[in-house]
């Protein structure tokens, strides 16, 4: 069996592996979610390896729903953006280090998709999506607004200042590396369970975009 939540709203709808960060899809509803979730399976196989950690290959049928909610406004914009009971839970010392190296996974993901990506990528059907360079920036801008969202002041990186977005997400790293009761970090609102599953998710989402709308494939 595999652990799933689900964020639902009439448009839009998040499942994610509870214990897996970043293996997260999105649908029209949540049946579809959770039938791209099983799909994308193998692709998340690759990120889990990169951080030495083995994916369980799972059915539709052994999806197990711990948890699910009602989404708002985030979720229809295409954000998984509620923080649930399961985010709540305490971590471990060895969990944390599993959360921060699948996090690290997936920026190591992202950018050897973004490295051997071609400079222009398809457009969308009405012409819409960012190249290459532009995702490569949205990222680590996004990057971060989630440091500051878990209490880390740090100069927003130029994309292309690799030692600078180094160090920044090293930072995240570090905050996420430490055990934790569950509470919030630095007095917001982000959990280390939910930071490390939204940051995950953002990095391997735009990864998979650049490879479905490029000719490379890992």
């Amino acid at each position: 069996m595999l652990e799933i939540g689900e964020e639902l709203s009439p448009k839009k709808s998040f499942v994610w592996a509870v214990e897996w960060p970043g293996w997260c899809r999105s649908g029209r509803t949540v049946e579809v979610a959770r039938e791209l979730l099983v799909a994308v399976g193998p692709r998340y196989a690759t990120v889990a390896r990169t951080a030495g950690d083995k994916l369980p290959t799972v059915t539709i049928a052994e999806l197990e729903v711990v948890e699910s909610v009602t989404g708002g406004s985030g979720t229809e914009f295409g954000v998984p953006s509620a923080i649930v009971d399961d985010d709540r839970r305490p971590v471990s010392t060895a969990e944390a280090k599993r959360l921060a190296g699948l996090v690290a996974a997936a920026w190591t993901t992202f950018n050897l998709v973004a490295s051997q990506a071609p400079a222009e990528l398809r457009k969308g059907p009405r012409g819409g999506g960012r190249d290459t360079a532009k995702m490569i920036g949205h990222v680590v801008e996004a990057d971060s607004a989630y440091a500051d969202e878990i209490g880390i002041k740090h100069k927003p990186p130029q994309p292309g200042d690799v030692d600078a977005v180094a160090a920044l997400r090293n930072s995240i790293l570090e905050v996420l590396n430490n055990p934790s009761d569950g509470s919030p970090l630095a007095g917001r609102k982000w959990t280390p369970r939910y930071a490390a599953r939204r940051i995950a998710w953002h990095a391997i989402d735009h990864a998979w975009e650049i490879e479905d709308r490029s000719e490379f494939k890992p």
